[in-house]
């Protein structure tokens, strides 16, 4: 007698079983029952048929009942959903959906296919007809019929997983303004925060209206639309609602027949995708799988898997004894013009799992070209690769515009065949302008990761470096430096950086202090990395390179608050100069010759730098266009029409190119003059005078108890005032002894500029005070300090007057010439005393 397999649920892991199943054993019996009208469909295509994307429905619909019996001669049965399993009979129950009649089928063999569904948490309001999940190909229907028959002008999206993502950019796509919210502080859970800030950029650059780390606490209808109300108090009104919260196994057959399930409700099963009993299989969604880096348990819905998971369980019933290594995880979304992938573990697990960074493991975080760079069309891609010092690889990120598929697929493959940092560096991969370059950024990873295990390069991430600016305790004990050209650093400079531009390292180093924490940056880490290690040979210990440079760093805080006022004088100077349409032809009419400037697959800096080269020649009101794929170019140009005086006329997105308008001149309102007015000061203390040192830090007091940003440069005989007043004993020069000897030591030795006379004058002069109860120089600068005013003593002038170190006061800093005038351009007041 011919054995007998029965198959609750079709789609991904039912399909594949059933058609395997036929392919391994002809005689065999094999019937696969679903509730629903269809039993192999795309449902990762279903948010693109909702935005026309996908434009026939049929092309959804993988196989019919009709086509599996033609083909496989396989028993479909739709509309018959299995109510009741018995293990002791070896039989389901079944229940006709149409008809509501019942009957029993046996069977030698059950597999278990019945997927998830999505998470409908009893929420207020929840129910309205507006508001939808999209699981099925119904689902789907009914929400392609509410867009065409009422044809909603706002959808709100809850929840910032891939479906989410994908609907987002669909009904963006009909027309249909956007919000998306999601309860987390970052969408794509597979993702660390960082790389999510990626996509968190690009979404509100497309005008997603992105709300996170808030969730839904009621629903209500007003007037024919739908009123979130939110956990923070804030209200949206919108036309229509995606529910994509998130999903959950559907095991209640497989717990009613006392099988064995987890605690989140997914069905237990060994190596050969056997449940807790030996004639019941299960796969897909609604199981249990290994994580194939940590082994632990874990749930993974995702199709790949499921399908090889019906491979395996219908070679394993027909006689092999094939196992199931667990799950990569492997998984990547387009979000926009973006795509983004990650496979196996990523840091955020790691730490919750007790790890420590640097410790247990390390990540590199890198940004190349999708393709040659001299090829047309290159764009920006970063990549995170997380692996432990033996080289083993724990799990990779990647986010980027094209390209991200098949370097995941490679991460993804490496590490399932047991590969290691060290395999990247070696693999040849398929080479030519068009796709890739000589050094695949797949490669790229591995030479990094290299360097990282054997102690070439540190880095520090963009959150560290946050830490240590707002951390005041450790505000000397560390050196931000820039070592970008200066066109670069016109455009953005990190706070409280020191610029020495790479080519000038070599000659400018001795400005550095070489104990302090030297934390070097560039646009995307190249060039810091070459700086740290010319550091790093010359002496300097402490030295980290800026993980993914500014260009990173840049958008980690894209979302920054900028004032309401700010907003709104933005707004009326750009509604102000947009007083014609831009396009090329139109720019004609309007007698403007208009220059087409082509960036793409520049790198940052180089769309800037053409720009700035391409304007120097250009007329007053003339208009340059500019396409540029660098993802960050619209936010840095706008800073570098601000600073040299040029008009940003408007930004377009198309594609995947950034087209900005320039015109070359200001702006007809000076909103530059309004936002960006200086209001630092700058004192150089050249004299070593009592009395005009007094003067300079009464000024430097006034000034900081305005709240203002002030700097004392002290400089030749000003630095007398920085020497401590007790003797230090080090070893020094003849000459450099001479000038100690005839300096005076710190504020109590200094001397009047008029009537000192022998010493009497400056004596009556500090009386004087005493009596008057005006603070002494000593109070003045221990106020000072207090206040936050920055004592930075000139380094070449210490050189020149044999003065060290540890002979001047704790708590200033030591740095050259170009630190000083980077503060001073921050200023509108500017003393020499």
């Amino acid at each position: 007698m011919n054995k007998k397999t029965v198959i609750i649920g079709g789609v991904a892991g039912g399909a594949t079983a059933a058609a395997r199943l036929r392919r391994r054993d002809a005689s065999m019996e094999i019937v696969l029952l679903e509730r629903g009208d269809y039993i192999s469909y795309a449902n990762c295509g279903l948010p693109y048929y909702i935005g026309d994307v996908i434009k026939s429905r049929d092309a959804l619909l993988l196989q019919t009942p009709m086509a599996m019996k033609r083909k496989y001669d396989i028993d479909v049965r739709i509309n018959n959903e299995v109510i009741k399993i018995d293990p002791e009979e070896k039989q389901v129950t079944v229940k006709d959906v149409k008809t509501g009649d019942e009957y029993h089928e046996s069977y030698d063999n059950l597999i278990i296919a019945t997927g998830s569904t999505p998470i409908k948490p009893p929420i207020p309001g929840i129910d309205s007809e507006n508001i939808f999940t999209i699981w099925t190909v119904p689902d789907t229907d009914k929400i392609k019929e509410y867009i065409k028959e009422r044809k909603p002008k706002s959808a709100a999206i809850i929840g910032g997983g891939f479906i989410g993502l994908e609907m987002a950019e669909n009904l963006h796509g009909e027309g249909i303004d956007v919000s998306l919210i999601e309860m987390q502080d970052q969408v794509m859970n597979p993702l660390d925060f960082e790389m999510a800030q990626l996509l968190h950029e690009n979404m509100r650059m497309n005008q997603i209206n992105l709300i996170l780390s808030d969730g839904v606490k009621s629903f209500m209808t007003v007037n024919g639309m739908t009123e979130i109300l939110l956990n923070s108090g804030k209200k949206v009104k919108v036309d229509m609602v995606i529910l994509s919260i998130g999903i959950k196994p559907n095991s209640a057959l497989a717990k009613d027949a006392g099988l064995e399930l987890n605690e989140r409700g997914g069905v237990v099963v060994d190596k050969y995708l056997k449940t807790s009993n030996s004639n019941i299989y299960a796969v897909g969604d609604v199981i249990e799988v290994d994580n194939y880096i940590t082994k632990n348990k874990t749930m993974i819905p995702l199709a790949g898997p499921a399908n090889k998971q019906g491979r395996i369980v219908a070679d394993n019933i027909a006689g092999d004894e094939k196992t199931y290594e667990g799950s990569l995880g492997a998984s990547i979304a387009k979000v926009f013009d973006l795509d983004a992938a990650s496979v196996g573990i990523n840091e955020k697990t790691l730490k919750a799992m007790g790890k420590e960074k640097n410790k247990d493991y390390e990540t590199v975080l890198i940004t190349q070209k999708s393709h040659a760079g001299y090829y047309p069309g290159a764009t920006p891609i970063t990549l995170k690769m997380i692996f432990e010092k033996n080289g083993k690889i724990l799990g990779g990120q990647i986010v980027g515009q094209e390209g991200v598929d098949k370097r995941i697929d490679t991460l993804a493959t490496t590490i399932r065949l047991n590969g290691s940092v060290f395999d990247l560096e070696e693999l040849e991969l398929a080479y030519a302008p068009p796709f890739s370059s000589a050094k695949d950024p797949v490669n790229m990873l591995g030479f990094v990761a290299e360097n990282i295990i054997n102690g070439l390069v540190s880095f520090v991430e963009w959150d560290e470096v946050d830490e240590l600016l707002n951390n005041e305790t450790k505000e000397n004990q560390f050196t931000i430096l820039d070592v970008t050209e200066d066109i670069e650093r016109m455009v953005y400079a990190m706070p409280k950086s020191y610029h020495i531009p790479l080519g000038q390292l070599n000659e400018r180093m001795d400005e550095l202090d070489r104990d302090a924490f030297i934390i070097v940056y560039c646009a995307i880490g190249v060039r810091s990395y070459n700086a740290a290690r010319t550091l790093m040979q010359n002496g300097f210990k402490n030295v980290a390179v800026l993980s993914g440079g500014t260009s990173f760093y840049k958008s980690m805080h894209h979302n920054d608050a900028v004032s309401d006022s700010e907003q709104n004088k933005e707004k009326e100077c750009q509604e102000e100069n947009n007083d014609m349409d831009l396009s090329p032809f139109d720019a004609a009419k309007a007698n403007r010759e208009t220059k087409i400037l082509d960036c793409c697959g520049l790198q940052c800096p180089g769309p800037i730098m053409k720009v700035n080269e391409t304007m120097r020649d250009m007329q007053q009101d003339e208009i340059l266009q500019v396409c540029s794929t660098d993802m960050g170019f619209a936010r840095d140009i706008d800073s570098w029409c601000k600073r040299t005086g040029n008009t940003l006329m408007q930004i377009e997105k198309k594609d995947k190119e950034n087209i900005v308008y320039i015109k070359k001149g200001a702006a007809k309102c000076d909103l530059v003059k309004e936002v960006e007015l200086p209001q630092g000061k700058t004192i150089i203390v050249f004299s070593g005078d009592l009395d005009k040192v007094l003067a300079s830090f009464i000024i430097a007091n006034g000034a900081a108890s305005m709240g203002r940003p002030v700097t004392m440069f002290f400089t030749f005989w000003g630095l007398n005032a920085l020497r401590k007043t007790e003797r230090v004993s080090l070893k020094k020069s003849f000459m450099d002894k001479m000038f100690g000897m005839m300096m005076p030591r710190g504020t109590a030795r200094l001397k009047l500029s008029k009537m000192h006379m022998a010493g009497m004058g400056t004596k009556m002069m500090k009386r004087v005070m005493q009596n008057k109860n005006i603070d002494s120089l000593e109070a003045l600068m221990k106020q000072a300090m207090a206040n936050g005013v920055k004592l930075v003593a000139c380094t070449m002038s210490m050189d020149v007057m044999g003065i060290q170190k540890d002979e001047l006061i704790d708590g200033i800093d030591y740095a050259g010439v170009a630190s000083y005038l980077s503060d001073a351009e921050d200023s509108n007041v500017n003393l020499f005393i």
